[in-house]
């Protein structure tokens, strides 16, 4: 791949394919009024995944018992808790010591002040051990100052999933390192294996989040980028619409039902019940399908995301933790973060809850647990390699002007995608032609890149 060049400032590292999307849970209470008053205890406002609430369930047992610090959670679902994080940091108001931020926030918060820099703690920590975090969550959570800001709790690629045992019963072979060409032809020969079954499942709702993050890196992987590396909006170039026409007319012809509406949730759920053959999706979702009582447990092989013109294409997204530059109790927010990202908690999940239930996908010494590898041996080091490969500042084949794998890496890329996102998912549907959803879009895209034209 040609070395990137920027002509713009690097705005953020931004690689959030929010593939972890959970049906949202009942808020727990916990900080409210302004900020914790008591010096030994801190304010925790974090997203309600099940991760998280595990957490939530261990922390007084364990670390407010060792360390005599007291934790508020206040635990909401993703829309609520990211739109919560951005009023109480934006203004500063510190009721929150700690927040639950992905590695598109992060960047672009601590470029506004709004975050501790987290280096001095990390260097007069050894027992958390920084260089056990796996390099490209540590290289997606350093902003442009080329300071750390957050810790990773659990992260994770993409990659494709594929039941074994109707390919061996079909005669057919799943390469470890497929092309798209291939998936496509697979998915054509077990559309219908079984009574009700297709051949793939891959995300057709609307979301920059959610149709766009596999789309987009299929787009990286054909060449396509969504602007050039002066800022010329790029949706409506040869390469970007093969991808895209590659995209819609696979899920048309082998996809599953009601795709237009089926998200990361939707797809897990087909492919848990046996409606698809195959899903490229989040590595996340293997832990579902492995888990106990799971239909399918045993019966999925996982590999590499497919590819075409680039070595690798899998995403890169990280749920990490971030500390309020108003808070007052830095420090015991930092024994806290340190605790929650380090490796006795990840021991202490798996011997309290199951090894399974770890969050994985940050460190490298949690693919050297025995424990873990028994229970995740189906996918631990696909989902290992997905995340070292992955490349959020050049995950394409051409100079860009901001990092990012399954989006760009600007603060208006999550209008631009949602709204490029209503028309790819359009002509899902049906709706309209490829061409004439990628028209729109390159005309929405080319008033984003007007704005950093020269800068």
């Amino acid at each position: 791949m040609r070395t990137q060049s920027r002509r713009a400032p690097r705005t953020l590292f931004a690689v959030a394919a929010l593939g972890t999307l959970i049906t949202p849970l009942a808020a727990c209470s916990g900080a409210g009024g302004s900020g914790s008053s008591d010096g030994n205890a801190i304010n925790v406002l974090m997203v309600n995944n099940p991760q998280m609430v595990e957490l939530q369930k261990l922390t007084a047992d364990h670390f407010t018992k060792d360390t005599g610090i007291k934790v508020n959670f206040t635990v909401l679902p993703e829309n609520d808790v990211r739109d919560k994080i951005s009023q109480d940091f934006a203004n500063q108001a510190g009721q929150y010591d700690v927040a639950t931020l992905s590695n598109y926030e992060i960047p672009i918060y601590a470029k506004n002040g709004w975050l501790h820099a987290l280096d001095s703690y990390v260097d007069g920590d050894t027992a958390f051990d920084q260089a056990d975090v796996l390099p490209p969550m540590t290289q997606a959570l350093t902003a442009e100052d080329g300071k750390l800001y957050g810790e990773p709790f659990y992260g994770e690629s993409s990659f494709l999933m594929y039941r074994k045992d109707v390919f061996d019963k079909a005669g057919l072979t799943m390469p470890e390192k497929p092309t798209w060409r291939e998936v496509a032809d697979l998915a054509a020969k077990v559309d219908g294996a079984e009574s009700g079954m297709k051949g793939i499942c891959l995300r057709g709702l609307p979301g920059w989040g959610e149709v766009m993050a596999p789309l987009t890196t299929v787009v990286n992987t054909f060449g396509g980028t969504w602007f050039d590396e002066d800022w010329q909006a790029q949706l409506d170039s040869k390469e970007f619409k093969e991808a895209t026409r590659f995209y819609v007319d696979l899920v048309r012809e082998h996809g599953e039902s009601g795709a237009p509406q089926a998200g990361y949730a939707e797809c897990l759920n087909n492919m848990t019940q046996g409606k698809t053959a195959m899903w490229y999706d989040a590595t996340a979702g293997a832990g579902s399908l492995e888990a106990k009582g799971s239909p399918v447990k045993g019966k999925i092989g996982y590999v590499a995301a497919p590819v075409e013109k680039t070595d690798s294409s899998g995403w890169l997204y990280t749920w990490a933790w971030g500390i309020q530059k108003a808070s007052g109790n830095a420090e015991n927010a930092w024994k806290f973060i340190s605790w929650a990202s380090g490796k006795e908690y990840e021991k202490l999940v798996g011997e309290e809850i199951g090894w399974s239930n770890v969050p994985a996908g940050k460190r490298a010494s949690t693919y050297d647990i025995p424990q873990y590898r028994k229970e995740a041996g189906a996918f631990a080091d696909v989902t290992r390699d997905a995340i070292a490969s992955a490349k959020p500042e050049d995950p394409g084949v051409q100079p860009r002007p901001a990092p990012g794998i399954q989006f760009v890496g600007i603060p208006e890329f999550t209008d631009l995608g949602t709204k490029v996102s209503q028309e790819i998912s359009s002509a899902i549907a049906g709706r309209q032609s490829v061409d004439s959803a990628l028209e729109k879009a390159q005309s929405l895209a080319e008033s984003v890149g007007k704005k950093y034209e020269g800068s």
